[in-house]
């Protein structure tokens, strides 16, 4: 009696399949350790449906269970905070009644439409995930298996979408003016602006654009800020002159970017400057920094993608080739919900 308490009992394995997995997209995500790994993308409204298949370890051994249940969950945990799961999305559907059997199973599960308002994101104190989760209940331990998906947020085109114009200088030794041609950019855009140099009594051997991210989480007197260096990009290098004028074009493809994330269900936030600096042959340092909001453009209907989420980004991006010139239904920064 006591070998087959100690593990000659029934076990079983469960797998999740979901039901549109040979044509669903996968992209790459960051887990915590850094690592990239794919996951299948869904947006927001998107149904999450699939099979938990059960399979049993000795054929025709009866196994006995408290119940089976399949999870569709959303929750941010702050690294600080580890054993709390703050979950913004928990969705149940029960497959099986206690009881018992002898044969693989297979329960089909639907979550039909479903809210997914934040998108997913893995940062340096915070992580943002959707996954399900099928449970088989037992009376000394559940038999659990997850799995992870990644949720984009797509945005409209912003409504207004200003310049930044900026002065800047140091009283008698350096005065510069810098533009960049809008104040809200997609992830796949282009920084397009100048510099120009209106008194210059410094002698200025280099010059960069870095982008910076800003990871906020916590509230209180318990909030963390991580900033994070994406980018930097050389302007110039040697002494610039009174008068002259410096282009910049900063494509954003190339870099590891997410939107702009507000006080993300009250938790946590993520935010991006511009900040430019200048290094004098003395190697002291003068920088200016700009808030930039990112968003993520609806530009993806492909054919693999399921009819809601084709509708969804219709609704994001307008269907006529004129949609750039259309109102869009809310600005980019709002982001549908956040």
């Amino acid at each position: 009696a006591a070998m087959s308490f100690f593990g000659f009992g029934q076990s079983v394995e469960l797998e999740l399949v979901l039901s549109d997995q040979e044509s669903r997209r996968r992209v790459e995500h960051k887990t915590e350790e850094g690592k990239k790994e794919k996951y299948f993308l869904f947006y927001d409204g998107e149904t999450v449906s699939g099979r938990v298949v059960l399979s049993l370890k000795y054929p025709n051994k009866r196994l006995e269970h408290q119940g089976i249940k399949v999870e569709f969950i959303g929750q941010i945990e702050l690294y600080y905070d580890r054993g709390n799961h703050h979950e913004f999305v928990s969705l149940v559907k029960d497959l099986a009644r206690p009881g018992e059997f002898t044969q693989p199973q297979t329960f089909d599960f639907e979550f039909t439409h479903v809210e997914k308002p934040y998108e997913s994101y893995t940062g340096q104190n915070v992580k943002l995930r959707y996954f399900l989760r099928a449970t088989v209940s037992r009376r000394l331990n559940d038999v659990v298996k997850e799995m992870d998906i990644v949720v984009h947020t797509l945005s409209t085109y912003p409504e207004l979408n200003s310049s930044i114009k900026m002065e800047v200088g140091i009283e008698d030794c350096l005065h510069i003016e810098f533009e960049y041609n809008k104040s809200k950019y997609h992830l796949k855009d282009v920084i397009v602006g100048k510099i120009y140099f209106l008194l210059v009594r410094i002698k200025i051997k280099h010059m960069e654009i870095d982008i910076i991210k800003r990871e906020t989480t916590g509230t209180g007197p318990n909030v963390y800020h991580e900033n994070d260096t994406i980018a930097k990009y050389e302007i110039m290098d040697g002494a610039p002159v009174r008068g002259e004028s410096i282009p910049i074009r900063l494509f954003l493809a190339g870099y590891e970017l997410t939107p702009t994330m507000r006080d993300i269900n009250k938790k946590f936030s993520v935010r991006y400057y511009l900040n430019l600096v200048l290094i004098d042959e003395e190697e002291r340092r003068y920088f200016k920094q700009q808030e930039v909001v990112l968003w993520r453009k609806g530009d993806i209907v492909r054919k693999s993608m399921s009819h809601q989420a084709a509708i969804a980004s219709q609704r994001f991006e307008g269907t006529s080739s004129h949609s750039e010139a259309k109102p869009p239904s809310q600005p980019a920064e709002n982001n549908g919900r956040q």
